[in-house]
């Protein structure tokens, strides 16, 4: 399961702490304004006088509380170098595309996540072809072939690290993509991602066509590492249509949901023929997938996809700029040819805003999306908590500690769901036949849960505050492990129905939460840190499927009720300190614009006498 699954928003606002108009610093304390729009300023206000912090430059005077920005994906960003979220350059205008032209993208980039993206989360639904192919049989002793079983110890422990290892991948994986994809761009991501599921295309086919060629480990590896390739930069094709974005957000990662059926509508047809279509023709047939990608990023796809929102933004500010309609050179001309040159450049800026107001709205348009932008940070309680704070420091607070706790155990304790439910429900239901049926409707519960808890989980983010949100998931958390502890048929497609519904909600919670307490700015950062642990601690999955089967005898059960029991009691410490520091941060910040309220209130020539003092 990969953390880069759900993001609710790719671009937002960054609470900043207030400040006083420039013109009110004295020289001494004047912000220093370097070439590249960025230095020191003070936003502090603290007894009436500013202190020293450092952040980007805000855009406007007086008491600005936020600035909009893109999520950055960059985990390694040069210190001495605004990130994209903070300093988002390339794109190009929407505008400038055609409308016929750019649905085309947004259809291919959702097609392409539906096929390509998240496959090898499918492996529930792949793994009873591999069983039945005989895949790393070779490792049954002589008394397990002997006795005929249908997958030995060994065997199984293979399969599971096999899909461990690609987990772990899409995770690891997530850190150099997001690197590139905001150094680069969308294309150079698109093909390398192309490139990488060919090459694990073409090694899953050989691995089966030639039985002495071991490539399942690395081909799955591919697989994944491709994945997370196309799926990271899909989400800023939202740009393409800026006033649907959230819409598009929603249907790319649905289309992530659903690639987990990639493998599914495979195992259905390798049944229905009887297995005469075999793993290495589809894996071979899979390959029209990569090559369809890459053709189309120097097709179809805009090279360096499409300016956000804070970019159009500051066009629009500029545009409204009716000082632009006046050049120095008009001194030389006389008045009517001045009246006319005038009238055309109003002409042209006001046409260019048009444009520009048809992609992110008018101005009521944008006020009544920041009106209901502000409502849901008020909402949450936390929202701008450690904005503005260096990564470093925000890693070190118990709200980046017991987040990354709770994410870590989730992740280890889903992907051990996914590769073992089939052998789960064989021990607890007592029956081979009970365990594939909880595997097939698993197998198609996964996808259509991921599509179908979307909306659901738009009102939830919209609607609770994060302390109740965090509340609301470890209620499912516990639900999932003690249904998961129980050795009945209800429970187990309860168990089923439930985890296929906390999984998309608790990854799009994490993105909401992390985006609210930390900020886009240091996004990649936090995420990425979160995300190298996750996928570490996934390599000890294997040490867990021994743990059942040589000390538990196969049963499950012992395994769930801990992990279980460890998830309620990070989930319930992380409720806690959100809902006890939520009301802190809260009172902390009214005070903070309560003080830079009454200062804007003061005569500037009094408020310049008392820095004089």
């Amino acid at each position: 399961m990969s953390l880069v699954q759900r993001v609710t928003s790719i671009e937002g606002t960054d609470r900043e702490p207030p400040r006083l108009p420039e013109e009110w610093y004295p020289p001494a304390l004047s912000p220093a304004r370097g070439a590249n729009g960025y230095g020191q300023s003070y936003g502090t206000i603290t007894n009436g006088y500013p202190s020293p912090h450092l952040h980007p430059t805000l855009r406007g005077k007086g008491s600005v509380k936020s600035l909009r920005r893109v999520i950055s994906y960059d985990a390694l960003p040069h210190s001495q170098q605004p990130s994209q979220a903070t300093h988002p350059q390339g794109g190009v205008a929407a505008y400038k595309v055609s409308t016929a032209k750019r649905l085309a993208q947004v259809i291919f980039t959702v097609l392409a996540c539906w096929l390509a993206s998240g496959i090898v989360f499918g492996f529930a639904a792949l793994k009873p072809v591999l069983i039945s192919e005989k895949v790393y049989r070779e490792l049954c002793t002589a008394e397990e072939l002997e006795a005929n079983l249908e997958v030995c110890y060994e065997q199984d422990l293979r399969l599971n690290f096999f899909f461990a290892i690609a987990s772990t991948t899409c995770n690891v994986s997530a850190l150099p993509v997001g690197t590139i994809l905001d150094r680069y761009g969308p294309r150079a991501c698109a093909v390398l991602g192309s490139i990488a599921l060919a090459i694990g295309s073409l090694l899953m086919g050989y691995a089966f066509a030639i039985p002495e060629f071991d490539g399942y480990m690395i081909g799955n590896i591919f697989l994944a590492l491709g994945g997370t390739f196309i799926f990271v930069p899909s989400f800023s094709i939202s740009n393409a249509f800026p006033k649907f974005s959230g819409t598009i957000v929603a249907t790319v990662t649905g289309a992530f949901d659903a690639s987990a059926a990639v493998f599914l509508f495979y195992r259905l047809a390798y049944e229905s023929s009887n297995g005469s279509f075999t793993p290495d023709k589809f894996f071979f047939a899979y390959l029209i997938v990569p090559a369809l990608i890459f053709v189309a990023q120097f097709t179809l796809m805009t090279p360096d996809g499409y300016k956000s929102v804070p970019q159009l933004e500051e066009k629009i500010e500029k545009i409204e700029d009716a000082t632009l309609d006046v050049h120095d050179s008009d001194d030389d001309l006389d008045d009517s040819e001045i009246r006319q040159l005038r009238a055309q450049r109003r002409e042209h800026r006001e046409s260019k805003l048009e444009l520009l107001e048809g992609l992110v709205g008018d101005a009521e348009f944008r006020e009544a999306r920041e009106h209901k932008e502000a409502e849901r940070h008020i909402q949450s309680g936390v929202w701008g908590a450690l904005h503005g704070w260096p990564a470093h420091r925000q890693m070190l607070t118990p709200w980046f500690i017991l987040i990354s706790l709770i994410t870590v155990l989730q992740m280890l304790r889903m992907n051990f769901f996914i590769a073992s439910i089939r052998t789960q429900y064989e021990y607890m239901l007592g029956s081979e036949k009970a365990g594939r049926q909880i595997n097939s409707f698993f197998d198609y519960a996964l996808p259509i849960g991921g599509i179908a808890a979307t909306p659901v989980v738009g009102i939830l983010l919209d609607g609770l505050s994060t302390a109740n949100l965090m509340a609301v998931l470890v209620v499912l958390i516990t639900a999932v492990g003690v249904l998961g502890s129980l050795p009945f048929y209800w429970a187990a497609y309860s168990n089923v129905v439930l985890f296929c519904l906390l999984r998309p909600l608790y990854y799009s919670a994490m993105s909401d939460y992390a985006t609210k307490v930390f900020g886009f700015a240091t996004f990649g950062k936090i995420y990425g840190t979160i995300i190298c642990l996750s996928g570490l601690t996934n390599l000890f999955q294997p040490v867990i499927d021994a743990l059942t089967f040589e000390a538990f005898g196969g049963n499950p059960i012992p395994v769930n009720v801990v992990l279980a029991a460890l998830g309620f009691i990070f989930g319930f410490a992380l409720v806690v300190y959100v809902r006890i520091r939520g009301k802190i941060v809260v009172k902390k910040q009214a005070r903070e614009d309560a003080e830079v309220e009454r200062m804007s209130m003061i005569p500037e020539s009094i408020a310049e006498s008392e820095f004089e003092e």
